[in-house]
């Protein structure tokens, strides 16, 4: 029998089979590469981060026609938009470079939350010619029905993160109404925030919060702390270098530094966009008093808000804001005893070459003055003069202290108190209306009469509430100038300290007594008699410097007025 053998057939281009596995082998592998993203710690294991970032290793090396380009993974990051999200714009940049042949992630909702956002990105990689698998939907983008799904699908998890998103508040709400904080960052000046969300105080941060309030009352203007805070090399809470004035305003009137906290001062108006806005009764809000250690005690903290009145009602009253000041110490507050203008400063480039301060209103054309030409040195040197003559007025200021203690603010805290008390009752009386539907007491008059009554006595308390504290801010601020005086005096005396004994336990930084308030904040610069002009000392302590024909005025914060013939 004849055997015949049958050589195997070539492959139609020629090439042996060898040679088409060979050149299957050669081919460019498909770049992968895969995006995940946890949200929050409480993940179940299997979709958290590490989880995700090891399967999609594993998974794509284990295909041998894939090469890896990448895990491109976001932590604790809200999938409800891509602004925070620095991974997933990178993979999308890469995308466009050419990087990546095709994304795969585990689910839509690991993608995006955001509907719009989902089908924008999947439609520019799709344009791209880059497919996305989501692997829990078993969805390819570039399918003909993969798009249809998507839309479906990524609007059940954008309604699925609202839904979250409410739970969320519900949470924070029931945080706030047992007095405990949720603060969004640790940048706040003076606190740090625990493990358990409570807060603890920074020392060293402290005494600057201190600092700044004990400047505000002694009458510094926002712009003069900020100098001297960058002029010390003070960051902010932040970290930053640069002071604003709107940051030292909202620390001068936040509760937190007496202890208290006001919880839910504002909210997100859309979870999508993040957007938030202030509280202005949209939700309850919640006030908790004595909830921590505080930095400034209360009383000083009152007295800042009164301050904040006092130059309110100086600016309705007189239409205008207080002496404008700048970093130069003299500068608006050299004034003309003819005209009441103040002085202008000259920096001669001629003749015997010294500085001279000049009234505006003698320089200017058709409104002459008489008020005479005066060498800077003069100034300064009946200024320092000034200050050491301070000594002899000490007895003077304790009496104008005590009399100030005991006569007029002592009759404003009564009245203040008992307005407070009236305040009470009234908004007693509302709430208990608001969760019954009756008032607390027998009304003569028709429920809709006695809501009108109420409020408008509650207006009426509120603008007198007001007046008192304008009213004590007035007397409060004497009292800081007067103390700070005599702390000025005790230094230009030379005298010492008297020692202080040791703390029974280690200084936290807490502050609750007003006159450790002023301990804690004074700062010995002297100790005997000044010898040289200061611009800092003029800022501080001295109200206006007067000119006269034979003399100089130096008229103090605290109401001293001495004059230097000059």
């Amino acid at each position: 029998m004849a055997v015949r053998i049958i050589p195997a057939a070539q492959p139609a281009n020629g090439q042996t089979a060898e040679r088409q596995t060979r050149m299957r082998e050669d081919r460019p592998k498909l770049k992968v590469a895969a995006y995940c993203r946890v949200s929050t710690e409480l993940e179940e294991q299997e979709s958290s981060y590490e989880a995700q970032v090891s399967h999609y290793t594993e998974f794509i090396n284990g295909n041998a026609a894939w090469t890896l380009a990448g895990i491109y993974a976001d932590e604790g990051i809200s999938g409800t938009g891509t602004k925070k999200r620095e991974q997933f714009k990178k993979m999308i940049k890469d995308c466009e470079a050419d990087k990546i042949d095709m994304v795969i992630t585990k689910s839509i909702s690991r993608f995006a939350r955001n509907t719009l956002d989902c089908l924008q990105y999947i439609r520019k990689l799709k344009a791209l010619g880059i497919p996305i698998l989501f692997e829990k939907e078993n969805i390819n983008t570039m399918d003909a029905k993969g798009e249809l799904l998507i839309t479906i699908m990524a609007s059940i998890a954008q309604q699925e993160s609202q839904s979250i998103s409410q739970n969320v508040r519900m949470g924070i709400q029931y945080r706030f109404q047992q007095g405990r904080p949720m603060l969004q960052h640790n940048w706040f000046l003076g606190y740090t925030k625990e493990k358990n969300g409570d807060l603890q105080i920074v020392p060293e941060e402290a005494d600057v919060v201190r600092r700044i309030f004990r400047d505000f009352l002694e009458g510094l203007s926002f712009g003069e702390i900020i100098q001297r805070l960058e002029d010390d090399g003070i960051k902010t809470g932040a970290g930053r270098e640069k002071w604003y004035a709107s940051t030292v305003q909202s620390m001068l009137k936040n509760e937190k530094y007496m202890g208290d906290l006001l919880l839910q001062k504002g909210y997100t108006v859309d979870f999508l966009t993040k957007e938030k806005v202030k509280n202005t009764g949209t939700f309850p809000q919640y006030y908790v008093e004595n909830a921590h250690e505080p930095i400034v005690p209360r009383e000083v903290f009152m007295q800042v808000q009164g301050e904040f009145l006092r130059r309110e009602n100086y600016k309705l009253t007189t239409g205008k804001r207080e002496m404008h000041r700048s970093n130069l110490g003299l500068n608006q507050r050299i004034l003309c005893s003819e005209c009441g203008s103040t002085y202008r400063r000259f920096a001669k480039q001629d003749g015997d070459g010294e500085t001279d301060w000049r009234c505006r209103k003698r320089i200017q054309k058709g409104t002459p003055c008489l008020g005479r030409i005066v060498k800077e040195k003069d100034v300064k040197d009946a200024v320092v003069e000034a200050f050491n003559q301070l000594p002899v007025y000490r007895d003077d200021l304790i009496r104008k202290q005590e009399r100030i203690r005991c006569l007029p603010l002592d009759q404003i805290t009564t009245e203040l108190t008992q307005v407070e008390e009236k305040q009470d009752v009234l908004e007693e009386a509302m709430s208990e209306y608001a969760e019954t539907g009756v008032f607390p007491y027998d009304i003569l008059t028709t429920e809709e009469e006695e809501i009108d009554r109420i409020k408008a006595e509650q207006d009426r308390l509120e603008r007198r509430h007001d007046e008192l504290l304008g009213q004590k801010a007035e007397y409060d601020i004497q009292q800081v100038q007067i103390q700070v005086m005599l702390e000025l005096i005790h230094q230009l005396k030379g005298e010492q300290e008297p020692p202080e004994l040791p703390p029974e336990e280690p200084d936290r930084g807490a502050c609750y007594d007003y006159a450790d308030f002023f301990k804690r904040t004074r700062h010995r610069k002297y100790n005997g008699p000044i010898t040289a002009f200061s611009d800092d000392d003029v800022v501080r302590y001295v109200k206006s410097v007067t000119i006269h024909r034979n003399k100089i005025v130096v008229a103090f914060k605290a109401g001293i007025e001495i004059a230097i013939a000059k």
